[in-house]
């Protein structure tokens, strides 16, 4: 199956997008990859979404024009880097997580950018774990494996996003990992 990736972090600046062949398990081949550069505009738009969204309704008419707007530049990602695909994978872009009070909210309508693609869209990523008690985050472990899969181990995997993480790849095995910390975020907010 070729699987394209979407992932828009914490720093705003786009959309990052990639086509890997897999078979849901593991990693067999990796395909295009490509940036979307959010227009300064809607970098704007987003972190006054961000600074708001503990107060916000789900019906705010801004919330609901965002969450178009992103899913349409998802598409727009998506049609960069697909010359075959069979599902694209969606996390959104986070507006508030707090594990602590079990609440994590991404935007990005998931079924307008299956309607733009014409493809199958997974999504919503963070709530199941996060509804459980976990911190639903750091996403990359999994994928951090399967890209290790024929690699010595134990392996440590640091991941510098707007948010720093590490994946620890046991020898028999385990996948531990966590948040360390700022990465990236503080700088882009700097700049």
């Amino acid at each position: 199956m070729h699987a394209i990736g979407l992932m828009s972090g914490t720093s705003l600046d786009g959309v990052d997008a990639a086509v890997i062949e897999t078979d849901g398990e593991r990693v067999f081949g990796t395909g295009r990859s490509a940036t979307l550069f959010y227009e300064d505009g809607l970098r704007a738009r987003l972190r006054a979404l961000l600074d708001a969204a503990p107060g916000l309704a789900p019906d705010d008419p801004e919330l609901r024009s965002l969450d178009w707007l992103l899913a349409d530049r998802h598409a727009e990602a998506v049609a960069m880097v697909a010359s075959r695909a069979d599902v694209v994978g969606f996390h959104g872009q986070t507006i508030l997580h707090d594990p602590d009070r079990r609440r994590t909210w991404q935007i990005g309508d998931a079924a307008h950018l299956a309607h733009k693609t014409r493809l199958p869209v997974v999504h919503d990523f963070r709530s199941a774990d996060v509804a459980a008690g976990g911190q639903g985050a750091p996403l990359a472990p999994l994928f951090h494996a399967a890209l290790a899969e024929a690699l010595e181990k134990p392996l440590l995997v640091v991941n510098i996003g707007g948010v720093a993480n590490i994946t620890w790849l046991g020898p028999t095995g385990e996948v531990l990992a966590c948040d360390t910390g700022p990465g990236n975020g503080p700088l882009d907010d700097w700049v």
